[in-house]
């Protein structure tokens, strides 16, 4: 499964977490209408921490992305 770069804007909490409210997707603006599923998945090798988002979109799309805080990017995957 190939991952694409991203456009995503977020909320940052008080916490410093990012939770996605709208990504950007083939030059469409698509809301984030529900996060269904969230997890975090680390490396071991590469120390890299990926945060997962499984969300359903306003164009009736469910989308899984992620950012990847080493490189600090949104990937659709």
């Amino acid at each position: 499964m190939s991952e694409e770069k991203i456009r995503v804007m977020a909320y940052s909490g008080y916490r410093g977490e990012e939770t996605p409210r709208a990504l950007v997707l083939g030059g469409k603006r698509i809301e984030v209408v529900e996060i269904q599923e969230s997890w975090i998945e680390e490396g071991i090798g590469d120390r890299t921490t990926r945060r997962f988002f499984k969300v359903k979109g306003s164009d009736g799309g469910i989308h899984k992305i992620f950012y990847d805080e080493k490189t600090a990017e949104w990937y659709h995957k």
